[in-house]
């Protein structure tokens, strides 16, 4: 089913191909983590500094956590197609966990790598990432079957 859902979100970004340009400043909906273990849910808030610099901000939910992460990215279009953006990102998350027997603070660092694709003559942006997490705290970590999806509302 994640396959799928996975599979359906990249064909509505790559099919429009209209040649108008990316024109929000911010955008608020819902991000969703997944890969390899828990599947995170919540909502997700990006604005532009520029037509390059943006900041993405999420407040996550699993089973008995709060995930909350930063991250800075850049932007850059693809030629000819100004509406869809690749962009590279970093930043800091922190996992909340509060389960019946632990109760403790996980810090990661989120590296990225995906499209941003403004749909054009409406207000819905699609974002879609690879998301490593590198835990640096509990028993350090590297997971690298990490991807994110975004679906948010544009407004300048």
């Amino acid at each position: 089913m994640k396959k799928l859902f996975l599979l359906a979100a990249l064909a509505v970004m790559f099919t429009v191909t209209n040649t108008f340009a990316q024109s929000y400043k911010n955008s608020l909906g819902l991000g969703i983590d997944f890969g390899d273990g828990s599947t995170l849910v919540g909502p997700s808030y990006k604005h532009f500094f520029t037509g390059k610099d943006a900041v993405q901000a999420e407040l996550l939910f699993s089973d008995n956590t709060v995930w909350a992460g930063g991250y800075y990215q850049y932007h850059q279009p693809f030629s000819g197609t100004p509406e869809l953006k690749w962009y590279l990102g970093l930043g800091p998350q922190f996992a909340f966990v509060d389960g019946p027997f632990q109760n403790y603070t996980i810090v990661l660092i989120r590296p990225m790598a995906g499209l941003d694709y403004k749909i054009t003559n409406t207000p819905i942006a699609l974002n879609f990432d690879w998301r490593p997490m590198a835990q640096l705290n509990h028993g350090s970590g590297f997971e690298a079957a990490r991807f994110g999806l975004g679906f948010r509302f544009t407004f300048k």
